[in-house]
């Protein structure tokens, strides 16, 4: 009996995202041989890409492309191969991937744009050319991709991912993170937390709040003790961690096992934090059940809890050991939780620009794709600044103010999305953007959440976002919208335009 054919690993992404030298390096770690199908083309037309493309078109190139391309896939037996950027469009081709483990090498637009033009290369030698592809194709490389790994430019990086790369379940993506503190997985699918290789080693703690537990606290299969604590903002307190910190000591947990987050914002913060702290560190991994946490706290490594003068105040970076996401969970929750969760995909759609946005823009639903999507827009961030030294601030888009708000109504009245919803509509007011905070404004009311504020002084809120977490001088500095996609963080604006902007919105 002839044995089946093993997949190949394949790597594919846009023009400079790095496929190349992330099968070479892939094939080291292997003991295999990398195949380019670039470098195998070349070799089979007797000359470079670009005089072919020069002296017969684009069609006749992309034809040769694809009959080696899926000679290549069909011989295939197991082995690393990097595919060109435009192989993905062709239908063939992508019939073909279904049998290989696919990996997309994530590259944004403005780091592909600056590696690979100037370099001959013909696709990019016009930039809105070059932007054009690069929207056209997004969809086509998600479509076929079982795992992404970040463009970074780390050529250790694929390495570090490699035993995640070859474990993919089917139905399941894996996002590969990284930081300056460490990499991690990212799996999303349905019954993620089941199905996909658990990321830390040692006896699990489970930590979760009582509404969540009752419903999903079997999500993180066999623990040692689960520690339930109340629902709600108003609990992310020091005297909650205490709580949880000394049911760890009691149930035993040594820095040889690791804490589980099940929940939301609140629990994913305050789990972190607590593993963070725990004898000075333990790992943590997070399960989340929430549209806010799903596609933006889980990610990233900011832990907390929060004082009654400010929110998120004492804190630490602690990045998982591993993210689990079930987008299905998010059927149990409630009406207004979904709604409150809508917020950070609209504020992640803003600063992503581009295919999100117009999706978001165009009312689609918060499923795995526009999950996935989000998180791939925060991992980018993460990845080029961990310490919100710089670019990961504008992952603040709209939390100035709407942490404000928060902390100025005991964080009791409104959710932490309804909050972000209002502060985002400040924001793109103090971006000067009126038709597109008309957008969200619309966006933000046709799934219910609030759009102006009742009962909340104007003047306390300005008062309180004085003590933003980003302030390191006199100045609090806010993160602006100069267009979809153009989000700029450390923006100088002034007082009497912010007490407008929030006095607005208690009209």
């Amino acid at each position: 009996m002839v044995a089946p054919l093993r997949p190949a690993l394949v790597f594919i992404g846009f023009m400079a995202a790095g496929k190349s030298t992330a099968a070479l390096e892939a094939a080291a770690a292997l003991g295999e041989t990398a195949a380019d199908s670039d470098a195998l083309l070349e070799l089979e037309l007797g000359e470079s890409i670009q005089s072919y493309f020069a002296s017969h078109g684009e069609t006749a190139f992309r034809a040769a492309e694809e009959r080696l391309v899926c000679a290549l896939l069909e011989r295939a037996d197991g082995g690393v191969i990097a595919l060109g950027g435009g192989a993905v469009a062709s239908a063939r081709i992508r019939h073909a991937l279904q049998r290989h483990t696919t990996v997309l090498v994530d590259v944004d637009l403005g780091t592909a744009w600056e590696r690979a033009c100037g370099q001959d290369r013909p696709l990019a030698r016009d930039h809105a050319t070059f932007a054009r592809l690069y929207a056209e194709r997004a969809a086509l490389y998600e479509q076929a991709a079982r795992a992404v790994v970040p463009g970074v430019g780390d050529p250790a990086l694929v390495g570090r991912a490699l035993p995640a790369l070859q474990a993919v379940p089917d139905g399941l993506t894996l996002l590969w993170a990284t930081s300056a503190s460490r990499d991690y997985g990212v799996w999303i699918g349905d019954d993620a937390a089941r199905r996909a290789p658990w990321p830390a080693a040692g006896r699990r703690f489970v930590v979760t709040d009582e509404t969540v537990g009752a419903l999903h606290g079997d999500l993180a299969g066999d623990a040692a003790a689960r520690i339930a604590i109340p629902p709600g903002e108003e609990h992310k307190t020091l005297q909650t961690a205490e709580r949880v910190w000394q049911a760890l000591v009691d149930a035993g947990a040594t820095r040889g096992d690791h804490v589980v987050g099940v929940g939301g914002g609140v629990v994913g913060d305050l789990a972190g934090f607590c593993a963070a702290t725990y004898q000075r560190g333990v790992p943590v991994v997070h399960v989340p059940t929430t549209i806010v946490a799903q596609v933006d706290s889980a990610y990233g490594g900011k832990t907390g809890v929060d004082l009654p003068a400010a929110k998120n105040y004492v804190g630490a970076y602690h990045q998982p050991a591993g993210v689990l996401v079930d987008p299905r969970v998010l059927e149990t929750l409630p009406a207004a939780e979904r709604a409150a969760g809508y917020a950070e995909v609209v504020k992640t759609a803003l600063i992503a620009g581009g295919p999100l946005w117009e999706r978001v823009a165009n009312g689609a639903p918060v499923d795995a794709e526009i999950v996935r999507a989000c998180a791939r827009t925060k991992l980018r961030v993460v990845a080029a600044d961990e310490r919100d030294t710089g670019l990961r601030q504008v992952l603040n888009l709209g939390h100035t103010v709407g942490h404000a708000i928060e902390t100025t109504t005991g964080y009791a009245r409104y959710r932490h999305g309804e909050a972000v919803g209002l502060g985002l509509l400040a924001a793109l007011r103090l971006s000067g953007q009126e038709a597109l905070r008309a957008q969200v404004e619309e966006l933000l009311e046709a799934v219910g959440l609030p759009t102006s504020m009742d009962g909340v002084d104007p003047d306390t809120v300005v008062a309180a976002t004085a003590r933003d977490k980003k302030r390191v001088g006199a100045e609090v500095p806010f993160v602006l919208v100069h267009a979809p996609g153009d989000v700029r963080h450390g923006e100088h604006v002034e007082p009497d335009a912010v007490r407008a902007a929030v006095a607005e919105l208690a009209h």
